[in-house]
């Protein structure tokens, strides 16, 4: 299944893309997706659904983050070792665990906002995993793909002059208001096996960024819903963010940091495509 959620910010309704493209509303069986819709087993009601009594959406509909207001915001950082190298940083030998706060969360095609004081606003394409189910203390690896509701795209957007030059850790950095679109659907786990083999991209103004396969990552998925587990519990509803390849803007020679007016393109084999317009605050 493809899960959506459409309409204004803040009023958004659930839905479903379903095959050939068509989306439709199920509002009457599902209230939102939300942490409590994934927690009661609602993935198994909407399989149950008959899809051909549910009103249609309109395609120009906009579509927000396809889960509402998740607990957590979980994010891992060095996960592809060309990235680390471009970062200046060493390869980990463990998950690089950082936060974004979830009131960075946007839809999928919203603009990216420019934050007061950025000079360094910057992007990264990510495989995003969401929880199904409650997690803590995982024994092994094995365990984790059972718990995944399923995937999505996140565009990491940082600015790296608050991430790194200004002291601290990274949170400040990663979760100004719309650093994290999320969508345009959310793939449940049974529908996408291949999770672990897929092309993911990113362009600015049609300029190819960045390139690579899910299967370059350091620590795989059910790798890092493990490790996590192991310090904290995971909610569902949680969303969770990979790491991103080789690329970043803050990798190039000069850094290409995204300006107002540029648009961004962010893709994964599967998941769909994001469009972003950079905007000034």
């Amino acid at each position: 299944m493809k899960l959506i959620r459409y309409g204004e910010p803040g009023y958004e309704k659930p839905g479903l893309e379903l095959d050939g493209g068509k989306r439709v509303d199920v509002s009457d069986y599902v209230v939102d997706y939300t942490p409590e819709f994934f927690a009661s087993g609602g993935l198994e009601r909407l399989k149950q659904i008959d899809t051909s009594s549910c009103p249609g959406v309109s395609g120009d509909a906009r579509l927000g983050s396809p889960v509402a207001r998740p607990h957590k915001f979980v994010a891992i950082g060095l996960n592809y070792k060309l990235h680390a190298e471009e970062a200046k940083m060493p390869v980990p030998d463990e998950p690089v665990v950082f936060t974004k706060h979830t009131s960075c969360i946007c839809g999928p095609d919203d603009g990216i906002v420019i934050p007061r004081g950025s000079t360094k606003l910057d992007y990264e394409v990510e495989l995003a995993v969401v929880m199904k189910d409650k997690v803590r203390y995982l024994d092994s690896e094995s365990e984790a793909m059972a718990h995944v509701a399923g995937f999505t795209i996140c565009n990491d957007v940082s600015e790296r002059h608050f991430q790194i030059e200004r002291g601290g850790n990274w949170v400040k950095g990663k979760s100004c208001d719309s650093f994290g679109p999320l969508g345009p659907t959310l793939v449940t786990a049974d529908a996408l096996p291949e999770y672990q083999n897929l092309e993911l991209s990113l362009k600015v103004n049609g300029e190819t960024r960045q390139k690579s396969n899910t299967n370059d990552m350091i620590f795989s998925v059910p790798h890092i819903i493990w490790y996590l587990s192991q310090f904290m519990t995971l909610e569902p509803g949680d969303v969770i963010i990979t790491g991103t390849p080789f690329g970043v803007a803050m990798g190039m020679n000069p850094p290409q940091w995204l300006q107002a007016g540029d648009k961004v393109e962010v893709a994964i084999q599967h998941l769909g495509t994001q469009h972003q317009v950079v905007r000034e605050n």
